[in-house]
């Protein structure tokens, strides 16, 4: 008998306990601050808000040889069908032999399979080839990078100037660099 009235107290009891101790902690939490919120957008939220696009939009893929591509962009606006364009773009191409191609462009866009990225294109591979040009066009499925117009190289070895440069598998498992149209080399040992 006594047994079933204390544990009757206790089934009162206890659950009044846990709510009052648990509004205790309520009542004594710090109250939020608002700046320390986690900022949504960075920049004029009037213009991220006038016109349609993502912010920091992240793409990757892989091409038919299995290399690796990643796009990424601090705002892009996507357009009709496959198309969209981009600007302050970060290209980072991992081919499957092991050489990492890194490339930054103001702009960029995009068309069905192929980019192209503008306004001042920079390539640096992990072999120690820099490259700048005004233009770069990367075929997204094929694994081919190529630049139509002047392209400044500094290389290992010195600095060439070539008309056109185009990157891309070979007949092997390998990549090819090719420059051509009127090449100028610059040899320091």
């Amino acid at each position: 008998m006594l047994r079933t009235s204390i544990v009757r107290l206790l089934r009162v009891i206890l659950p009044l306990a846990a709510l009052a101790l648990l509004s205790v902690l309520f009542l004594l939490a710090r109250k939020p601050d608002p700046q320390a919120a986690i900022p949504y957008a960075r920049g004029a939220i009037e213009e991220l808000s006038r016109s349609p696009g993502i912010g920091t939009p992240e793409f990757t893929t892989v091409t038919e040889d299995g290399a690796q591509v990643t796009l990424r962009a601090a705002r892009a606006v996507p357009g009709e069908g496959d198309s969209g364009t981009a600007r302050d773009v970060t290209l980072d191409w991992r081919f499957r032999d092991g050489l990492l191609m890194l490339v930054t462009a103001p702009g960029a866009q995009l068309e069905g399979e192929g980019l192209t990225l503008d306004g001042g294109v920079h390539m640096t591979l992990s072999s120690g080839w820099e490259m700048t040009a005004p233009e770069l066009q990367a075929g997204i499925r094929s694994g081919v990078a190529s630049a139509p117009d002047t392209v400044a190289v500094t290389a290992p070895f010195g600095e060439l100037q070539a008309g056109a440069m185009r990157l891309g598998p070979d007949e092997g498992e390998g990549k090819v660099l090719e420059l051509n149209g009127g090449v100028r080399l610059l040899y320091r040992p």
